[in-house]
């Protein structure tokens, strides 16, 4: 057995052991690889998947959240969010991520007792650990376990299992919340996630782009794309500048180092 089948095993035995769970479930690379880790594990009967409805997430985060559940047989609910009716989140500092997974728990766990599940786990892995991750210590706080991040899982092992058991999600781009995009100190406005959004989804849609963020630094739009795919970025120039601008947007800028997850915390690592 290799190592990845190793960390599989593991990961299906702490699944196993919890007897029956809530997944919070995003419809991303990760939660879906536990989804279907839980069903190998526990059956349909014993799992739910929950997603939750937010400001934060495009509908389209929801849409296929509903349809790969489906094609891996998982019962799916969604619960409300409610994080921007949170002080704490609105105001966006560092810790913004530690309100949202308290509240995202806090809509889970009844879930979970009026289902009669006993436990609530989440798609954290290994590569989590080297970033500042502010929701993870909120969901170890209110009792959530993470069996990717328990069995040594890392990402990049997370898509090779995931492809060799045909989950449409295996080579999806990573999709953090759209408050992230969001420089920290900036509040956080239904506004200013709404703009993100649509641009990101222009960007999408019209120039087939897969990998990207737009970073909201108002009146500047700051687009991280892979330098591989900056062809198509230039030779669209002047319809992506009309859109935005439409969005509100006064410039655009074409971040030269490229896309990389978490920028917005290069500001945290220079205090």
């Amino acid at each position: 057995m290799n190592n990845l089948e190793t960390k599989l095993g593991r990961a299906r035995t702490i699944l196993s052991d919890l007897g029956a769970v809530v997944v919070a479930y995003s419809g991303g690379v990760d939660s879906t690889l536990l989804l279907a880790l839980a069903l190998e594990a526990l059956g349909p009967e014993r799992v739910l998947a929950v997603t939750a409805r937010s400001a934060t997430y495009p509908e389209s985060e929801l849409t296929g959240s509903t349809e790969v559940a489906r094609q891996l047989g998982a019962r799916q609910r969604f619960v409300e969010s409610h994080e921007l009716e949170d002080p704490n989140v609105i105001a966006n500092t560092p810790e913004r991520c530690y309100y949202c997974k308290a509240g995202l728990f806090a809509e889970l766990w009844p879930v979970a007792r009026e289902e009669g599940l006993a436990a609530v786990v989440y798609g954290a892995n290994a590569d989590d650990l080297g970033d500042h991750r502010p929701g993870m210590r909120a969901a170890q706080e209110q009792g959530g376990r993470a069996p990717l991040l328990e069995a040594g899982l890392t990402k990049e092992e997370i898509r090779v299992a995931s492809r060799a058991r045909g989950l449409p999600t295996w080579d999806k781009p990573a999709m953090a919340c759209l408050s992230s995009r969001i420089p920290y100190g900036m509040p956080l406005t239904p506004e200013a996630l709404q703009r993100v959004g649509a641009a990101e989804e222009f960007l999408h849609r019209e120039l087939g782009l897969r990998q990207l963020r737009v970073r909201h630094h108002d009146p500047v739009a700051r687009l991280e794309v892979p330098p591989e795919e900056w062809a198509p970025v230039l030779a669209g120039r002047e319809r992506i500048v009309a859109r935005f601008r439409e969005l509100g947007y006064l410039y655009v800028a074409l971040d030269l180092a490229g896309f990389r997850s978490g920028s917005l915390n290069d500001a945290l690592r220079q205090t």
